[in-house]
């Protein structure tokens, strides 16, 4: 499995990827997950990629080995909207030669891409390519997107990540998104590749490979743990009792769902029937 995350701002994109993947937990590899094409000054894409890894790579390939005489091309193609056409294009092309005999042995054509860049004369632009080779882009109230085991790294995104945040801002929200994945799922592995690309640049900004000896990530690792801690211990604990702490911090209550109790078992010597429960913090027990 992977996890890739990559976001759309004002201020340019952010990508970031992780390189593990599995076939058993006995099969570990690495294998990067980021393939930039660049024509300096003119052009700037990158894929990430996430799924069956021979289907990723073939894409890739196809891709990276298109025909510019004949074929549509992200080289040549007039602008990102184009270019992600080429790309889900490819996609459909490979499920063509490749889906039925992955069914034949019961495997799913499991592949997603995230993709994005600027194409001189227009702004930077982010998509999200599915196993279909059909595709959403990225707006202003959903300025990124995620692939792979996204569920751990999602809230982080949600509460921080807006059109207005910087470029640093973002790399770092990535990485506290990817440090959650990393602890919660064995299938998300290091190294990382985060590229940061500034609107108009037409060529990679910034780019950094992350092993677990990277000084910024681990202080970040460290950090969020700790401070995550240290807000959890200054929140409150929950009042059961208004009479005693009156405010916000009451939990009103109500009675939980009960399934009946067979007549012969309440009917038993020994049993005797439910106790009371608090159903509305500062009043008494329901009988």
């Amino acid at each position: 499995m992977t996890y890739c995350v990559a976001i759309r701002l004002k201020a340019g994109l952010v990508f970031l990827s992780d390189s593990r993947t599995n076939a058993g937990v006995d099969h570990i590899s690495t294998f990067r997950k980021m393939t930039v094409f660049e024509h300096t000054g003119e052009r700037f894409m990158v894929v990430l990629s996430a799924g069956n890894l021979a289907i990723t790579q073939a894409v890739i390939q196809r891709l990276s080995a298109t025909r510019l005489a004949t074929e549509p091309s992200v080289w040549n193609a007039s602008n990102l909207f184009e270019a992600a056409r080429v790309v889900g294009d490819a996609v459909r092309q490979i499920h063509k030669s490749d889906a039925e005999t992955l069914n034949a042995f019961n495997l799913e054509f499991n592949a997603n891409f995230l993709f994005g860049g600027q194409i001189r004369g227009e702004p930077p632009r982010l998509f999200h390519v599915y196993a279909a080779g059909n595709f959403i882009e990225a707006t202003e109230e959903s300025p990124y997107f995620q692939i792979g085991e996204a569920k751990y790294g999602k809230p982080i995104l949600d509460r921080v990540i807006t059109p207005e945040t910087t470029l640093d801002e973002a790399a770092k929200c990535s990485l506290v998104s990817m440090d959650s994945t990393l602890r919660s799922n064995l299938s998300v592995g290091m190294p990382l590749d985060l590229l940061v690309y500034e609107t108009d640049a037409l060529r990679v900004s910034r780019f950094v490979t992350i092993d677990s000896t990277n000084e910024y990530y681990r202080m970040i690792s460290t950090t969020w743990g700790r401070r995550l801690r240290q807000v959890f211990s200054e929140i409150p604990n929950p009042t059961w009792d208004a009479s005693l702490t009156p405010g916000a911090n009451v939990l009103h209550g109500g009675t939980p769902p009960r399934a009946p109790v067979p007549p012969e078992i309440a009917a038993l010597p020994n049993s005797v029937p439910s106790g009371p429960i608090q159903t509305l913090a500062g009043t008494p027990p329901t009988k």
